[in-house]
């Protein structure tokens, strides 16, 4: 973990208790985190896709602050959900594109797969969405790992530490989440 780990959560807990200036020291401790998070989600995009970094990055923040009320626990709860809004922006983003240049029609891909994803598989960022979203209804940790992992970019050693499990949970929970997600991205659509 970061040495400014307990400041970023200190920093949290002043926030939620409504210190608007513990948001302004907040940012510059994250804001590289953040950015991290956006380059891995964004580094199997095409080339000259329209969302950048800065500016997934910017619409997190937008989002996390946005968040009003929310009960920060820690570190980890924060870059949890940064990650899950990061999540939300891309396939928001997967879908207006989807719906604009392909009708609409979504396909279902493995998670391997979609880590190479590029414009014309925004339908399969949209189905491996679907099935997390499913999956976190079983399995809460299961899906937050798969987030923190395949969409944060954090290794097993980070997401364990950012759960607060061991890295042996956390490697099974992953082989877990991974092959059910699998199953559910491999099924026939119904239509």
């Amino acid at each position: 973990m970061s040495p400014t780990s307990p400041n970023i959560t200190k920093l949290l807990l002043e926030w939620r208790a409504g210190d608007a200036k513990a948001l302004d020291r907040l940012m510059p401790l994250v804001y590289h985190e953040l950015r991290r998070m956006a380059d891995y989600y964004l580094r199997n995009e095409r080339p000259g896709h329209t969302l950048q970094p800065s500016a997934l990055v910017n619409e997190a923040y937008l989002r996390l602050v946005d968040h009003e009320g929310i009960d920060w626990q820690n570190r980890a709860h924060f870059f949890g959900v940064a990650a899950q809004a990061m999540r939300r922006i891309l396939v928001d983003h997967a879908r207006s594109r989807n719906y604009q240049k392909r009708g609409g029609a979504a396909q279902r891909v493995s998670l391997d797969e979609a880590a190479t994803l590029s414009a014309d598989r925004a339908g399969e960022l949209i189905a491996l969405d679907e099935a997390l979203s499913e999956l976190e209804k079983i399995d809460p940790r299961k899906s937050r790992i798969v987030e923190i992992r395949y969409f944060g970019g954090f290794s097993i050693e980070e997401t364990a530490a950012l759960l607060d499990v061991s890295t042996a949970t956390v490697s099974r929970d992953w082989e877990t989440a991974k092959a059910w997600l699998l199953r559910e991205l491999s099924k026939t659509d119904p239509q």
